[in-house]
């Protein structure tokens, strides 16, 4: 009986096939469970954003470490790591129960909740227009992963598949940096500061994803003991500041679509090149298109429709730090 019980164990015990897929009996209640917590991060997060726009618009302009350390100063911007924490907490529950290219799209919902979070604090009703902007980002997202229907059970990868991977994130991200510091308009800088952050929250969910698994597994010890422990660490603390800088170089509208569609894009290739997850393809591409336009014209519409978003999160222009 012990050899015979020790086979079935590892073989459904966490819901999943030697091979990798989940059991037919346990997929639906662990993708309910992840896009329960997909969701509940992306509210955490549009919490957390919207307190950090307010502290970084608060501070006189800068980079670097010079910008966090003068954010770190203002109790707003605590509030807004706090709730950047709890969608943390949330993201690493979701993708414990879930494929990346299912847990990470989700997060896109940040940018309604972040909008339906601040039209209280302008004092006004939200426009008929970012209603169906809001519509257009919701919907979207709906057919996107309805038609894809994201799967995929593994939380582990090979080195000679994180080396590439690595190597091409990390690079991205730098060569976007450098190309901020060139000095260019002030749009072009937002853009591709929030495209490198986009970059590193995808390849941290990639890493914690990996780490959480480790923890599930094999405890508290290996967690600690794995590289991918502190790969998130770091990568997450680089996105964040990266994050910091676009938010200060210029407006709402040159940062969040690249930093949500970016996100979301990077997530799904990573997820099918690390950890083996599939979407459906075929014909089934077609409303994957549309869905992914629907959120596309739904982000770029609520940048739009609300130019004045930025300024209700800060309560004026800038000052001084």
């Amino acid at each position: 009986m012990g050899p015979v019980y020790e086979d079935i164990k590892q073989t459904y015990g966490r819901g999943g096939r030697q091979d990798g897929t989940p059991s037919v009996g346990h997929r639906g209640p662990v993708v309910g469970l992840a896009v329960c917590f997909a969701v509940m991060g992306a509210v955490s997060n549009a919490m957390g954003t919207a307190f950090q726009r307010k502290a970084a618009s608060t501070v006189a302009r800068g980079g670097g470490l010079r910008l966090l350390l003068a954010l770190v100063r203002r109790p707003v911007w605590l509030a807004g790591i706090g709730g950047v924490t709890g969608a943390a907490l949330f993201q690493a529950l979701a993708l414990v129960n879930g494929p990346m290219a299912l847990v990470q799209p989700l997060f896109i919902l940040e940018l309604p909740f972040a909008l339906l979070i601040a039209v209280p604090l302008m004092h006004r009703a939200l426009p008929r227009a970012g209603w169906w902007a809001v519509a257009g980002v919701v919907g979207g997202l709906a057919l996107l992963l309805v038609s894809a229907a994201p799967t995929g059970a593994k939380d582990q990868a090979a080195m000679v598949r994180w080396i590439p991977a690595l190597a091409l994130c990390l690079g991205a991200m730098a060569t976007a940096v450098a190309l901020a510091r060139t000095g260019r308009s002030a749009l072009f800088r937002a853009a591709v500061l929030a495209a490198a952050a986009a970059i590193g929250n995808a390849l941290t969910a990639a890493l914690l994803k990996s780490a959480t698994g480790t923890l599930a597994a094999s405890g508290l010890a290996a967690f600690l003991t794995a590289w991918q422990t502190y790969g998130f660490a770091l990568t997450g603390i680089g996105a964040l500041l990266l994050l910091e800088n676009a938010l200060q170089a210029g407006a709402l509208a040159a940062s969040q679509p690249a930093l949500t569609i970016g996100d979301a894009t990077v997530s799904l290739v990573l997820g099918v090149t690390l950890f083996d997850e599939r979407i459906r393809v075929g014909w089934w591409l077609a409303p994957e298109l549309i869905g992914a336009g629907l959120i596309l014209w739904g982000v770029l519409r609520l940048t739009r429709v609300v130019p004045h978003l930025q300024q209700a999160l800060t309560g004026g222009g800038r000052t001084a730090g």
